[in-house]
């Protein structure tokens, strides 16, 4: 009877992780070492409405996951993830906030012997709640103590282990008796499953002005590659436009040559003390001046935008000549 319960138990829940996917389009793999039952049902109970947590057996998982891959082939790169400690987090939200949520959620835990250091542990030197019984104890570990209104006074400040160094029994003993609790354990985000894509938890920290940044980044290469090499480009266009009427622009100055752009320039370099009036008193004037108007304002814009275009040439090293 009790092998039957089992049996269905174990389709039920196969059925279920079904469902899951089914529902959600995203998921995260995590790992679960040191998180107790309860401290799940709490983490499950804070993330309602925003992710559902599944925990199984890894054969289970894989074997359901295989399954699934007959019309859902990237799932194979979630199969090959689960494996150790690990459970899946489904969500249909944004990934950055539920990783967050994720790694909120730890609670404090005490060393225990034999595990794998998360930070670096030190013992303030002072008076401590234990008892003077406890002196040979602390010497043993070769911690330096007096007794102090009866109790233990700790004489200087003792650093107990490194992050990533192996607890050894006497060093958890300690701390358990001083009550001191420098561990917190809770779900680690390993991967990232979006978009039929397996990825790093890392990448979800990458903002939408860096991938801007970068892609500006490139576009600027490009462009500058493409008229190094005189290949046109959609990126080296505007740019090739822009040297070129420069280029035009220097030559209707310097030769007779000239198109309706180049004329306000032409005016002003022929007789600049046309425009001084107009300069001087910022558009203002007889009637004499006002029928000029027009003419100065277009030269003044053809200067400003010449003044722009400078900063794309010397971007790419080059005054234009060649284009």
């Amino acid at each position: 009877m009790a092998s039957k319960k089992s049996k269905d138990r174990k389709y039920v829940l196969a059925k279920e992780l079904e469902d899951l996917f089914d529902t959600y389009e995203k998921l995260f793999v995590v790992q679960v070492d040191n998180v107790t039952s309860n401290q799940l049902h709490e983490i499950r109970k804070s993330m309602r409405g925003r992710a559902v947590i599944y925990c199984g057996k890894n054969t289970q998982m894989r074997r359901v996951l295989r399954n699934l891959e007959e019309t859902r082939p990237e799932l194979e790169k979630v199969r090959q993830a689960c494996k150790l400690n690990v459970a899946l987090v489904f969500t249909n939200g944004s990934l950055p906030v539920v990783r967050d949520e994720i790694v909120d959620n730890k609670k404090p835990s005490a060393a225990k012997a034999g595990a794998v250091a998360q930070v670096s542990v030190m013992i303030p030197k002072g008076i401590t709640t234990l008892e003077p019984s406890m002196t040979s104890f602390l010497q043993a570990l070769n911690i330096g103590t007096k007794i102090t209104k009866g109790a233990i006074e700790i004489i200087n400040d003792v650093h107990l282990f490194e992050a990533g160094d192996k607890v050894d029994p006497s060093q958890a003993a300690l701390l358990q008796k001083m009550d001191i609790m420098p561990f917190a354990y809770g779900l680690v985000p390993i991967a990232v499953f979006d978009g039929k894509s397996l990825f790093s938890p890392e990448i979800l920290d990458i903002s939408d002005d860096q991938i801007l940044g970068s892609f500006s980044r490139c576009l600027k290469e490009s462009a500058a590659l493409s008229l190094e090499v005189n290949m046109p480009t959609v990126a080296s266009v505007p740019y090739a436009i822009m040297l070129s009427f420069m280029n035009m622009m220097a030559l209707a100055a310097e030769t007779d040559a000239t198109f309706e752009k180049a004329e306000p320039m032409k005016a002003y370099l022929k007789d600049p003390s046309a425009f001084a009036g107009l300069l001087s008193s910022g558009g203002g004037g007889g009637g004499g001046s006002s029928g000029g108007a027009a003419a100065p304002a277009a030269a003044a814009k053809e200067e400003s935008e010449e003044e722009e275009m400078a900063p794309a040439a010397n971007l790419f090293g080059d005054d234009g000549d060649d284009y």
